[in-house]
């Protein structure tokens, strides 16, 4: 199925702006990543999330769909449960088991690329989480931009805000990173649920997807939660207390992330065949 729209009111190119020239090299890109798509069935707000049916299919096979789309590399999905392993395999995909009761998505991850490739062939794993059945293909790839500098730990993905509720709303995670007018790619300092920073400009809304250089992933689910982590409710924000470095590249739309019914049935609307 083709999908006419992936954005939810803005712009439907989600490429990394390109508005300046980016002066990094790319010379240690990374050339054989990886998608990893952490899933289970645990949720307080909407049971069975990955199982939510879209259109006749389980919402993971959506997510697994428009990972596939990016095509950038193979695709797996790591569930905690059986029942969702067999839909991604029903609908041709990859799914790897994993122990229930690991203490986090990104640990799911690590877990599963271990097992799909123990050799280390794939030097970068892009984490997308499981909810996001409107995410477009594009921004997928975008999470790599980053890695062309090979200081960067990791890569991840910020929006402008537009919308004056999101500024103060703390569900809404921003970025605080210091991008020049132009600029597409820039070093994350901080990543916060306040309005931050002061002062008149841009914020940015964060867009939860990683892209890990492979040692990284390795490194950080090693590390112990963070104070701030633990603070902010934020994982990322372990990597930066261990002095990780994570670089945002800028995009143009925020997928649509399912928590709620009411989500569920946005991203039926948008996601209906046309």
């Amino acid at each position: 199925m083709a999908l006419a729209v992936y954005s939810l009111g803005r712009p439907k190119s989600t490429a990394v702006r390109n508005e300046a020239p980016n002066r990094r090299t790319n010379m240690s890109r990374p050339s054989n990543p990886v998608i990893v798509i952490p899933a289970r069935l645990a949720a307080t707000r909407l049971p069975d999330k990955p199982l939510a049916d879209i259109h006749g299919e389980a919402m993971i096979v959506h997510v697994w769909r428009r990972a596939v789309e990016a095509e950038i590399g193979p695709v797996l999905v790591a569930a905690a449960e059986e029942i969702v392993a067999d839909a991604v395999r029903a609908a041709g995909g990859i799914a790897v088991l994993t122990d229930p009761e690991l203490p986090s998505g990104s640990d799911r991850v690590y877990r599963a690329v271990e097992a799909f490739d123990p050799d280390g062939r794939h030097d970068a794993v892009v984490n997308l989480q499981g909810d996001l059945p409107t995410i477009d293909p594009a921004a997928v790839r975008a999470s790599l931009t980053p890695l062309g500098d090979e200081a960067v730990d990791i890569g991840t993905l910020v929006a402008e805000i537009t919308r004056d509720e999101e500024r103060e709303n703390p569900n809404v995670v921003k970025a605080v990173a210091g991008l020049a007018t132009g600029q597409a790619v820039g070093r994350a300092l901080y990543f916060t649920r306040a309005t931050a920073p002061w002062g008149n400009g841009p914020l940015y809304h964060h867009i939860g997807l990683y892209a890990y250089r492979r040692p990284a992933l390795a490194r950080f689910v090693s590390l112990p939660p963070g104070i701030l982590e633990k603070r902010e409710k934020l994982e990322q924000l372990r990597a930066l207390e261990a002095g990780m470095r994570i670089d945002v590249a800028l995009v143009d739309t925020i997928p649509l992330g399912v928590d709620t019914p009411a989500d569920l049935d946005r991203a039926r609307a948008l996601l209906a065949p046309r």
